[in-house]
């Protein structure tokens, strides 16, 4: 009976024991708070190229010949990831599965591992994670996305825990409310969780040179460590639907590159950028094709080196008009 006992023991050591290929593998990585698996390379198990003992990965992608120990832990890590992550109770237009497989866009350079674009009100789409070597450029750059609200419009208080820390801080700053907060907030909202931008002054508190009587901008962020301006328009005309021409957009982008220019000039040293975001918030895709072909009528030397961003509102988005 003893011998039986001792060989008993035996067989359960080594079938407990976390060695080769099995153990790390199992159901407690797979458990966890949901963001274990999907975020990083989207690895079974987390561990950078993940790949197992250089078998190849069951997505068909790069073999790392040079992991062991993980078996095929690679098996199911681009499961469900990120599903259940940050959404609202009524399961409305938060966009909790930016991360993971979603689409997203795993960042390099100092923010390397987060997945743009972050979770939030409203789900991201299309150019995110692209501004980097344009903060510097002395060309003009545009880039072009969209934010889809879905069938969950934006109510105030009640999303306001929905929005990043800067885009509460505008909410609460500008208690008048209105359309305009709305799309400068949105303005905000996509910068921060497409570009990483950090908010660090609204439009009241920027210091200008005391003799400045021209344009102001919006708000002030911090993107790749650098201060840069903010100035947002809306490229809308009512009634809902009306036809956006060219020259409609002409004339708004003009007025508004000019006033970047102008406010470029005043700031005081304690708060210059090295250059602005002219950010659009489009009513429909034809708006933002107005934008589009209207920029490329623009004298250059207005258009200077400002980076235009257009975001075009999906669902329902009266709200932002």
């Amino acid at each position: 009976m003893r011998k039986l006992l001792n060989v008993f023991a035996v067989l359960l050591l080594a079938s407990g024991c976390p060695g080769e290929g099995g153990a790390d593998a199992g159901p407690a990585d797979a458990a966890g708070d949901g963001d274990g698996d999907g975020d990083g390379d989207g690895d079974g198990d987390g561990d950078g190229d993940g790949d197992g003992d250089g078998d190849g990965p069951p997505d068909g992608g790069a073999v790392d010949a040079g992991s062991s120990g993980d078996g095929d832990g690679d098996g199911d890590g681009d499961g469900d990831g990120d599903g259940d992550g940050d959404g609202p109770p009524d399961g409305g237009a938060v966009d909790a599965g930016s991360s993971g497989d979603a689409g997203g866009v795993d960042a390099g350079g100092p923010d390397a591992g987060v997945t743009y674009p972050l979770p939030g009100f409203g789900a991201i789409s299309g150019m995110c994670d692209v501004i980097d070597d344009e903060l510097l450029s002395p060309a003009p750059s545009v880039f072009r996305n969209h934010i889809d609200f879905m069938d969950d419009p934006f109510d105030d208080p009640a999303d306001a825990p929905y929005l990043t820390p800067g885009g509460q801080q505008i909410l609460d700053e500008d208690n008048a409310g209105g359309s305009s907060l709305y799309s400068e907030m949105f303005a905000y909202e996509v910068l921060a969780r497409c570009e990483g931008a950090d908010l660090l002054k609204t439009e009241t508190t920027i210091v200008y040179d005391p003799l400045h009587t021209g344009s102001i901008t919006d708000f002030l962020v911090e993107m790749d460590a650098l201060k840069v301006g903010v100035s947002v328009v809306r490229a809308f005309k009512f009634p809902p639907g009306s036809e956006y021409t060219v020259a409609d957009a002409q004339a708004k982008m003009e007025e508004k590159l000019s006033g970047i220019l102008s406010s470029s000039s005043g700031v005081a040293p304690e708060d210059a950028w090295v250059k602005q975001v002219l950010h659009v918030i489009a009513y429909a895709d034809m708006h933002a094709d107005s934008v589009e072909a209207a920029l490329a009528l623009i004298d250059p030397a207005i258009k200077a080196d400002t980076i235009v961003v257009i975001t075009v509102t999906d669902g329902d988005d009266s709200f932002a008009y």
